[in-house]
């Protein structure tokens, strides 16, 4: 019983720590090339263009240096789906040395507000609507050609179960 205590202890003790002591964004981030701000849950991060969301390799080691917008879709500049993902977790032993970035992204609701800053021009976002699906599932990349942002991570945290997605549109 003691071991399995020490066990769930270890397992969770780094999400308690996210959850009741919230890392302090790096506001230098602000002056990055592409980056995303999410006020409510606490998010400032660089985004990492161009990234193969269907190579796990690559897109584990650009994760760790932010969030990544998936290669093949549209950037704040452009007309279609701006596909960015990022961890909501890692194994409990690196969970704080990865970027788990949309760790609390689950907390957004209709009306809450994304920035996307890139090549110094400001691009903002509301919240539209959330769902979850498989991983196999990527109906939702077929109609690319409407202007919007999607967010994407991993759900339950902890799991690569399911994947929570946020649908955003631009705010004229």
């Amino acid at each position: 019983m003691a071991f399995s205590l020490l066990l769930l202890l270890f397992i969770y003790y780094p999400l308690l720590l996210l959850y009741l002591f919230p890392q302090k964004p790096d506001m230098n981030i602000l002056r990055s090339d592409f980056y995303i701000e999410i006020p409510k849950i606490n998010v400032i991060s660089k985004v990492v263009e161009n990234v193969d969301p269907f190579n796990e390799t690559v897109y584990r080691k650009e994760l760790e240096k932010g969030v990544a917008q998936a290669r093949g879709t549209a950037l704040p500049d452009e007309n279609g789906t701006m596909y960015l993902f990022a961890h909501s977790s890692d194994l409990p032993w690196r969970i704080t040395k990865y970027n788990v970035t949309f760790f609390r992204l689950s907390e957004l609701k209709k009306g809450d507000i994304i920035t996307v800053g890139r090549r110094g021009k400001i691009y903002k976002y509301q919240v539209v609507d959330e769902k979850t699906v498989w991983p196999s599932d990527l109906s939702f990349l077929l109609n690319t050609k409407d202007k919007q942002l999607i967010l994407q991570t991993c759900v339950p945290i902890g799991t690569s179960l399911q994947r929570l997605l946020v649908f955003a549109k631009p705010i004229l």
